[in-house]
């Protein structure tokens, strides 16, 4: 991985650490604005009054949300009218952007690996379960080194 790319992840590395603590929160069913608007005793009209809408307006919102079907903005304009920060963020499903790119990189060295062994195979020329591994560790190095593209296809 180039100096600049990795200089690039370290950096963006830092700011989604603090996503950590709430990576294993779930999103409640009827969503968080659901939630929060219960939780502090707040109507559908006061909601819908605070957002310039009617209290209708603010059941589908609320709805929305639910469905997985609503805009940041909508979300971002709903936190505002409950005195709340809008906080979005994308973080990797397990462990941090330099495993990712580790693991990545290494299922497409085993896939070419495997695959240019599997035709030698045919031609007689097979190499042991050791050469293919370190062959996968050295072009998984060479993958990540150069953080090649293909391995997101």
């Amino acid at each position: 991985m180039s100096s600049q790319h990795k200089l690039r992840i370290s950096q963006l590395e830092e700011k989604l650490q603090l996503f950590n603590a709430i990576r294993e929160i779930q999103t409640p069913n009827k969503g968080w604005v659901h939630s929060i608007r219960t939780t502090l005793n707040m109507t559908l009209r006061q909601l819908g009054n605070k957002l310039n809408m009617s209290e209708q307006g603010a059941r589908d919102l609320e709805n929305r949300e639910a469905s997985g079907s609503i805009s940041l903005r909508s979300l971002q304009e709903a936190a505002n009218a409950m005195d709340m920060k809008f906080v979005y963020g994308l973080v990797p499903k397990d462990g941090t952007l330099e495993q990712l790119v580790e693991r990545k990189a290494r299922v497409l060295a085993e896939k070419i690996v495997r695959r240019t062994h599997h035709n030698m195979q045919l031609e007689d020329q097979g190499n042991s379960e050791e050469r293919i591994a370190a062959a996968i560790d050295e072009l998984t190095d060479e993958i990540k080194r150069e953080l090649r593209r293909s391995i997101w296809d």
